[in-house]
């Protein structure tokens, strides 16, 4: 009997010893395959409204700053389209997708992507589109446009689509029917240069994307002039697919916000999408904020 018990409690005592090891140590399998480290990389994807080259090089280098910053490792690609990302994030492919806006309007309606940050562009969340044609043209004012072959830059495109195409309605033209032909260019940067070479008679574009290409073209500024302008539009985005870990989220909002402060940081996103900052949801309440200081007001003591 006696030595029945002291086999049981040996075999008490590995069973113990096995689910400690198991539950409390790092398991070489599991860590390896944990999401964030090298073997298995967070995908970072970025939809292509510029040039390819420039920003598939500037994703790889905002993922390397990324990682000294959090620690997690990141793999980064460009998109074929701005669909292609709304899709990959929607299939569970993509974990982080730079969204234009209007793509970000779309991957939330339809597969509830997470907000993480706003870009900011000359201290600004809000941009606008314009309507480009080349400075010799006789086109003078939207209506011109009727019977003329018009490029926009994607379907999904805020700036380069979308709020173009509402610009015109608002002033009764149909775009459906306004033009001789219309095509999609694929980006911002296409957009400049089909009509620059007269490939096209007008264009969409976000505003104002002539610099992206200047340094290539210096003359863009001379032979191109823009028609009209969109309204206010909000930024493009950073999001996060759904069913990403909170921790991995906030990890990298913070590392972003982070990268965007260092010299090196605001370089490389203003290379990739002209970036000048990065901020959330309340950052919008920071003018409220400001203007609470300015007239010394204790916010914790203001009632509602």
């Amino acid at each position: 009997m006696r030595q029945r018990d002291s086999s049981a409690q040996i075999y008490l005592q590995v069973a113990i010893w096995v689910f400690t090891l198991f539950f409390f140590y790092p398991h070489p399998v599991l860590a390896a395959d944990r999401l964030g480290t090298a073997q298995h990389p967070i995908r970072m994807m970025f939809v292509p409204s510029g040039e390819a080259q420039t920003i598939l090089e500037g994703g790889e280098e905002i993922a390397r700053r990324l990682q000294t910053i959090t620690g997690l490792h990141f793999k980064t690609s460009i998109a074929t389209s701005y669909a292609a990302v709304i899709e990959a994030m929607g299939a569970g492919k993509v974990d982080i997708g730079w969204l234009a806006t209007f793509s970000y309007v779309l991957a939330k309606q339809k597969y509830d992507v997470d907000l993480l940050l706003i870009v900011v562009r000359f201290g600004s969340p809000f941009y606008r589109g314009q309507i480009i044609v080349r400075a010799d043209s006789s086109i003078r004012k939207l209506s011109d446009l009727k019977g003329k072959k018009f490029a926009f830059v994607d379907a999904a495109s805020t700036s380069g689509h979308l709020y173009p195409k509402t610009l015109l309605l608002s002033k009764g033209l149909n775009p459906d029917h306004l033009f001789s032909q219309s095509l999609f260019a694929g980006s911002h940067n296409a957009v400049i240069l089909s009509v620059l070479k007269g490939e096209v008679d007008a264009g969409a574009t976000y505003d104002d994307a002539r610099a992206a290409v200047a340094k290539t073209y210096p003359e863009v500024f001379t032979k191109l002039r823009v028609i009209a302008y969109t309204k206010d539009i909000p930024n493009d985005t950073v999001a996060a697919r759904k069913g990403l870990d909170p921790a991995f989220k906030q990890k990298i909002k913070t590392g972003l916000m982070q990268l965007s402060k260092t010299p090196e940081g605001s370089k490389v996103l203003k290379r990739v999408y002209g970036i000048s900052g990065l901020m959330d949801f309340d950052a919008f309440f920071d003018p409220v904020r400001e203007a609470g200081r300015l007239l010394n007001l204790d916010l914790k003591k203001v009632k509602p």
